[in-house]
């Protein structure tokens, strides 16, 4: 007889316009601490580089740095930002076609030393860190990229984010 792996309980919130995803990302931002990994999953315009955005300029950094910009990785595939409690690494791995490939972006160092926010975090495969909050957003309704609908972020994540996202519950 096999038993199956028990499911987290996950945190779902609405978020009707960027707004809400922006207020997330600054909620978010803190509650994190250096070593943590925020796994940000969903469809190409569903809201990942708005939420990192926003979560990292809310994070304390040098004078300005509330309204720095920030633009996606998408073709850099990482960007990093001086921060407290610890640097983030924003990474965005749609273009890595081999999991080992993050290595060569410092994959090790962010995870040891910083907080590291990772777009299509599936891109890892295997190497995906298991202590780690996933963030999955998703179009309101089945609406697509150019709605203007809102979004849905569902949050889960094992460990001792469980106690950490009570603070984010209604």
């Amino acid at each position: 007889m096999t038993t199956a792996t028990p499911t987290l309980p996950c945190l779902e919130i609405e978020l009707p316009a960027p707004a809400d995803s922006e207020a997330l990302g600054c909620r978010l931002a803190g509650l994190l601490r250096r070593g943590d990994v925020v796994a940000l999953h969903g469809d190409l315009g569903a809201g990942k580089t708005t939420l990192a955005r926003a979560l990292i300029r809310a994070l304390p950094g040098p004078e300005g740095s509330d309204r720095e910009e920030v633009p996606s990785p998408t073709f850099t595939l990482l960007q990093c930002y001086p921060r407290r409690p610890a640097d983030v690494w924003h990474f965005d791995l749609y273009r890595i076609e081999d999991p080992e490939e993050v290595f060569e972006l410092g994959i090790e160092e962010a995870l040891a030393e910083g907080i590291s926010l990772i777009e299509w975090p599936e891109r890892m495969g295997a190497l995906l860190p298991a202590d780690r909050l996933d963030v999955t957003l998703a179009y309101q309704d089945g609406d697509g990229p150019m709605s203007s609908g809102g979004r849905r972020a569902t949050l889960q994540g094992g460990g001792d984010w469980q106690s950490r996202l009570a603070e984010l519950r209604p």
